[in-house]
């Protein structure tokens, strides 16, 4: 539940005049089985080299550069002060660049969830911009920047609370062009009104309700079966494992009437006043895995790729 998670940001929702502080709650759990390297012989984590592909010998982390590959086997090296110089601007803020239909953005551009919550008696501004967006049927289309990367987003109202969902930018998005897709609608797609009426029979034998405890991840239960047979047999290691970093603190609040009739006057290109912005105190972060003492902890692609 979002009200026992740790905050991973601090900041505020900003439209016109108005802010709004909040925090960000992890509103998603990775899937799957994270299967991690253990030496057999210690029980210690196995963590990675840094290896010269070419020659396969390992190499210190001084003579390593980043580099942009822009045709097949060519680069362009940045240095870290390039790099360094062209981040986004940490705001701490959720800035609302506009109110759209709830109804306009595709799915396919819905990429990682998160609940908001209100902090530092924030409930009421935040309540109103919930209930305005639920009767008005818009959400809020935002930028954000967490941990040094900026994000298109979407607030969206989702019962008692409001859900800020990380965008995929248009140019990460595939168009259709190049698949082999039937025409649209039922005339070009030559359906015939017999199979479409089997087919609305079909669809309505088979409809529920959404109920997301119906469906399950069946190869990681059936992986857990195992790890809980093993734990009750003592057939175990300890590995230990970091501490968490604490989060930081956050905003302030400002009068909600007063803000809402000076931007109402303002107009839409008003800016938020830095009087009422975020301390800056919580440094803006996602969630990270902490590091562990004796290695890095790996996702299975890359240790497959390691080996």
């Amino acid at each position: 539940m979002a009200s026992n998670s740790r905050t991973l940001w601090k900041g505020a929702i900003t439209f016109g005049l108005v802010h709004i502080p909040v925090g960000l709650h992890t509103a998603s759990i990775e899937q799957g089985v994270d299967f991690d390297w253990l030496d057999k012989r210690s029980m210690d984590p196995v963590g990675y080299k840094r290896i010269n592909k070419r020659t396969g010998k390992e190499i210190d982390k001084d003579n390593i550069v980043k580099g942009v590959e822009y045709e097949d086997g060519k680069y362009v090296v940045i240095s870290p002060d390039e790099i360094e110089a062209v981040y986004p601007r940490t705001t701490q803020t959720i800035e609302i660049q506009r109110f759209i239909d709830a109804n306009e953005i595709p799915f396919v551009y819905l990429e990682r969830p998160y609940y908001v919550a209100p902090i530092n008696k924030g409930q009421k501004v935040y309540a109103l911009l919930r209930e305005v967006l639920v009767k008005t049927g818009k959400v809020g289309l935002a930028k954000v920047v967490i941990a040094t990367k900026q994000h298109l987003a979407v607030l969206v109202p989702s019962g008692k609370a409001l859900v800020l969902n990380l965008l995929r930018w248009g140019d990460e998005v595939k168009t259709l062009d190049g698949l082999d897709l039937p025409a649209a609608g039922v005339k070009g797609a030559n359906v015939t009104a017999a199979e479409m009426k089997m087919a609305e029979q079909l669809v309505g034998d088979m409809s529920g309700k959404w109920n997301p405890d119906d469906f399950k991840d069946e190869f990681k239960h059936a992986v857990m079966k195992i790890v809980d047979k093993k734990v009750k047999a003592g057939d175990t290691e300890t590995v230990i494992q970091p501490e968490e970093e604490a989060p930081g603190e956050s905003a302030q609040v400002i009068d909600l009437t007063e803000l809402l009739a000076r931007s109402l006057k303002s107009g839409k290109s008003v800016k938020a006043p830095s009087k009422g912005a975020p301390t800056g105190e919580g440094e803006a972060k996602e969630k990270r895995p902490a590091r562990k003492a004796a290695a890095k902890r790996a996702t299975p692609a890359a240790k497959r790729k390691a080996a």
